[in-house]
């Protein structure tokens, strides 16, 4: 006999996080965590876009960090923990530098910026920028819970470093797809 994917456990607005504990489904913990998870399954929507080799398999990458993201923060506490035969390991900072080399590497091959950029341009592009948006809204999550509970600070620096790279990303896709950025110019006559 196969598992049921329904428990009827969260039936009552709680929860279980690695370890059993039971929390509401509003706690801080939960909300970072299925903001992560969120992000997780826009960041898939934008590798059904084909970015092509290259961003696919760096947007693989991402995904599977931010699986072992949401394990962190669904485990509370701030070192390795172990639960039975199970371990959750602390997402590591070497995670972030490998972010910062990615965006220094795609950053090579785009003008400096002159402007701030709009979201658009391309499909890939636009994909991009919702990604983004929603990894801002992850980290603000993550923040809120840092304030309240001691979560691994990795965390909140992958998460900002990991917006930049979507940033960048999009701007590379506009620039492969030869379309340009959208360029904000703000309006001197507001009507």
């Amino acid at each position: 006999m196969t598992e049921r994917i329904y428990t009827g456990t969260g039936d009552r607005g709680e929860t279980g996080l690695f370890g059993g504990d039971r929390v509401a489904k509003d706690a801080a913990r939960v909300e970072a965590t299925g903001a992560v998870d969120e992000l997780n399954a826009v960041v898939g929507s934008v590798r059904s876009c084909g970015p092509g080799a290259d961003h696919d398999l760096l947007l693989a990458t991402i995904q599977d960090d931010l699986f072992s993201v949401g394990a962190d923060l669904a485990t509370p506490g701030a070192t390795d923990e172990r639960r039975g035969s199970r371990v959750v390991t602390r997402f590591p900072a070497e995670r972030v530098r490998g972010l910062e080399r990615e965006i220094d590497r795609m950053e090579a091959e785009l003008p400096p910026l002159a402007s701030f950029v709009l979201p658009g341009g391309c499909e890939l592009a636009c994909r991009l920028h919702i990604a983004r948006t929603v990894c801002r809204r992850a980290e603000r999550r993550c923040v809120t819970l840092s304030r309240a509970e001691t979560i691994n600070p990795t965390i909140l620096a992958y998460l900002n470093r990991l917006s930049d790279l979507l940033f960048v990303m999009a701007r590379c896709a506009n620039r492969r797809a030869d379309v340009a950025d959208v360029a904000w110019s703000p309006r001197s006559d507001p009507g």
